[in-house]
């Protein structure tokens, strides 16, 4: 085997996002997690693209903006943007949001179970929620995996969670503040779906409320490598796919009636989107309403698809007919009516994608209106925006040396990363 494939087979092992290279048809024991090393170079601030501002896509019921370039081999002069350590007090922490209620408190993931909560630089001394005792986190992409609070939680204090259970299944779940506005009640967990899953990898994970006041849901393809089930292609089975929910309706949830299938006898009324081999990381442009979907790839290429807003639903993505642009299975490949990614990237640059968001926050000026999103297993940030012809366009904004697991943005737009073995970081100006 080529020495590049054995490097980006051993660095998928301790990807908690799935990456490419898998050649299992099979599925495999859950891998035991190992602690992720710290990051070994210090962040290197960079300058904000200078492209033109995002040209806003039409409604539309898929994207038809030509796909990016491939990343620019060389950041812009330095000295505008860098990592701000926000704290290092965490454990294995995979995502983090807010709650909307104006606390300025920031709700962080931790992978066995865990939510803390970080204020102010500080974490607080109690969880806000641990569930550990339900939760499976013996695998690299397995544990407590998602977080979104209610628009009105505010007022109702609903939650959601999403995490792989004690049996493996992947599991959406609401909970409910405590009278103490820093604690969660622990009991008054409801489940609202229990998806069985084949194997212990591409479990999803995402959770974020849309524009329009649903509840999305990522899943993955059932895992293993290569889509052995063909999951992702059967609108029969919620893996795989994107979901939609309401969440405020129904026993323990309804199905709006705008869904693509919400009337159709073939298909799950749940699905907004399918054709996703695991989109570990999604979210919405709060200015737009555009979604945007980081999807793993398999064994060359990293992807990002763009929904935007106010398309229909029902959009198939491709997998695992396609990995990113370019045939999977055999070539040339059916692929009429499958909706390509905007932008990719090959494994020459990384092996993992990890989603992030469009910059809405005041501290970056000349980031507002662009897409942010990194590699876990190079650490690189890039930058992703239409430029004056429609074209979408990769910059390299960051080289950070971190595991990225996930993004994050608080109540004011502000953009955070978060390493897996280190921390929770703020974008802020470079020095």
């Amino acid at each position: 085997m080529h020495y590049r494939s054995i490097f980006i087979m051993l660095a998928c092992l301790l990807t908690l996002a799935a990456c490419g290279g898998e050649s299992a048809t099979t599925p495999t024991a859950p891998a035991q997690p190992s602690a992720t090393a710290a990051p070994t170079a210090q962040p290197t601030a960079v300058a904000a693209p200078t492209a033109q501002p995002t040209a806003q896509p039409t409604a539309a019921a898929a994207p038809t903006a030509p796909a990016a370039s491939a990343p620019t081999a060389q950041p812009a002069a330095p000295g505008t943007i860098a990592l701000e350590l926000v704290t290092s007090d965490l454990r294995q922490p995979v995502y983090a949001t807010h709650a909307g209620d104006n606390s300025g408190r920031l709700f962080v993931v931790e992978k066995a179970g865990t939510i803390a909560i970080v204020k102010d630089r500080q974490r607080a001394a109690q969880p806000f929620l641990d569930i550990t005792p339900l939760v499976n986190s013996g695998g690299s992409e397995q544990g407590l995996l998602g977080l979104a609070f209610d628009p009105s939680y505010a007022q109702s204090g609903r939650f959601f969670v999403y995490y792989t259970a004690k049996n493996g299944d992947n599991t959406l779940a609401r909970y409910q503040v405590s009278a103490n506005p820093d604690a969660a009640d622990p009991n008054s967990g409801t489940v609202l779906f229990a998806q069985p899953d084949p194997a212990p990898n591409h479990n999803g994970g995402m959770l974020a409320f849309g524009p329009d006041g649903y509840l999305y849901v990522g899943l993955g393809d059932g895992g293993s490598g290569g889509d052995p089930w063909g999951n992702a292609q059967n609108r029969n089975t919620l893996l795989g796919k994107l979901l939609r929910l309401d969440v405020a309706g129904g026993d323990p949830y309804s199905i709006p009636r705008d869904n693509p299938f919400a009337q159709a006898s073939d298909a799950r009324g749940e699905i907004w989107a399918y054709g996703l081999r695991n989109p570990w990381r999604f979210s919405f442009d709060r200015a737009s309403g555009d979604l945007f979907i980081a999807d793993v790839g398999q064994n060359q290429y990293e992807e990002i698809n763009v929904q935007p807003a106010g398309a229909q639903g029902g959009q198939n993505y491709g997998w695992n007919v396609r990995e990113g642009l370019h045939c999977f299975r055999a070539d040339p490949c059916a692929s009429d009516g499958m909706v390509g990614p905007v932008a990719e990237y090959s494994h020459a640059e990384g092996c993992s994608i990890t989603g992030g968001y469009v910059y809405r926050g005041a501290a970056l000026p000349d980031l507002v209106g662009t897409y942010v999103y990194g590699d876990y297993c190079s650490g690189t940030v890039w930058a992703l925006r239409r430029d004056a012809e429609g074209a979408w366009r990769q910059q390299k904004l960051l080289s950070s040396g971190a595991s990225i697991s996930s993004f994050a943005e608080d109540q004011a737009g502000d953009l955070y990363l978060i390493d897996l073995g280190k921390g929770l970081y703020r974008f802020a100006t470079g020095k």
